[in-house]
This record gives structure tokens, C-alpha cells and sequence, in this order.
């Protein structure tokens, strides 16, 4: 049977340093998605012509920087991921060729085999943050299973982290104790979860 062979990684942006090459709408998807998820992240955005709305939301975050230009290989010095965002495969290849003598891992817009990794679909509730992946086989997929996830988990969910964090710091006794413990509560905490939602 087919599966999803995926290694899943959450990347904390603000210690890496993110170039975005395309400055349309799918480089304002992209821009969004890595902003929403790290506010803090450092981004380049280099596209020969940069939508408003990309100035809009640079605008919001002093870390992103836009050169309205055409890519330039130096553009990948000092990068640790690239995501490209053109409706140019032509120039996503090259840009790929040179990005891999530098090692840099790659994410091409709509063109899986491009790619080095995938952004998925997330749902964030406080600090739990689930990531969504159908091995770049349907979006749309990911995104119907972020709305019912988003919808389903109550939105104390950062509530009960934060419980558990103490009540883990608190607990006594062996590795197999606490284990169980945390078990039991969590175990409790997902049925309750579970019954409000069917009523």
C-alpha cells in the first residue's frame, strides 16, 4: 500500500533565514502562510514586480524585506530555505540547480517534484500546532481536515497545555508512574472533548 513517507519538522523561522522568490499572488500565499505561522520569521521576498498587497503585509513586519528586481544568484547566499513562487518553471529549475550546490532545501509552488518539502496545511491552537500533509497529492484534502480539526478542538485547548505542564512538573515517582498519570488525565480530557461535540 501506498503511504506518505514524509519526515514532518516544525521550523522555528526567526533563527533561519527564508527567501521567497515571486511577488504575485501565489508569493503572497506563501508570504501569509510562513507569516502566520512565525511572525518573527526573516524573509526576503525578490520578485521583478511586487503586488500591494505583499507591501501591505511587508509593511506589518520589519523583518521581511522586498527587492522589486529580478532574481540574482547572490539571492541565495546566506538562505537556509527557498521557496519559489513564480508562474515561471523555467526559472524555478535554475534557481533549483544553483539552491542544491548550496545545499538549501526548496519548496516550488504547485510542482511537487521540484520540491524538498511541502507547506502543509496547519492548525494552531495556543501551542498545539498540527501539521497536514497528503504528500502533495491534494490541497484541497488538507485543507477540509484543517477546517474539521480547527472546528473540532475546543479552543481551551492551550488551557489544558499549560494544566499539564504543572500537573507534570508535580507529579512524583518513576518514568511508568507519571506515564500513567498523564494518561489517565488526557484520556479523560479526550472523552469529555469527544461528548461535547456530539452534543
Amino acid at each position: 500500500m501506498e503511504r506518505n513517507n514524509l519526515f514532518p519538522v516544525f521550523l522555528k523561522l526567526e533563527m533561519l533565514d527564508t527567501l521567497i522568490v515571486g511577488g504575485g499572488h501565489v508569493g503572497l500565499e506563501k508570504l501569509s502562510a510562513v507569516l502566520k505561522n512565525s511572525p518573527n520569521a526573516r524573509v526576503t521576498l525578490v520578485a521583478r514586480s511586487i503586488q500591494e498587497p505583499i507591501k501591505e503585509l511587508a509593511r506589518k513586519h520589519s523583518l521581511v524585506k522586498l527587492e522589486e528586481r529580478n532574481f540574482k544568484l547572490w539571492d541565495l547566499w546566506d538562505k537556509d530555505l527557498v521557496i519559489l513562487a513564480t508562474d515561471n518553471r523555467q526559472l524555478h529549475e535554475t534557481i533549483r540547480k544553483f539552491a542544491k550546490t548550496r545545499r538549501l532545501l526548496i519548496n516550488v509552488a504547485d510542482t511537487p517534484d521540484l520540491c524538498d518539502f511541502y507547506l502543509g496545511s496547519v492548525v494552531t491552537k495556543g501551542n498545539l500546532k498540527i501539521g497536514i500533509s497528503t504528500n502533495g497529492k491534494s490541497p484541497t484534502i488538507s485543507k477540509r481536515i484543517r477546517e474539521y480539526l480547527d472546528e473540532a478542538l475546543p479552543e481551551n485547548t492551550n488551557d489544558l497545555l499549560d494544566n499539564m505542564q504543572r500537573i507534570r512538573e508535580q507529579i512524583k515517582g518513576d518514568f511508568t508512574h507519571k506515564v500513567n498519570v498523564l494518561n489517565e488525565i488526557t484520556t479523560s480530557w479526550l472523552e469529555n472533548a469527544t461528548s461535547s461535540q456530539k452534543t
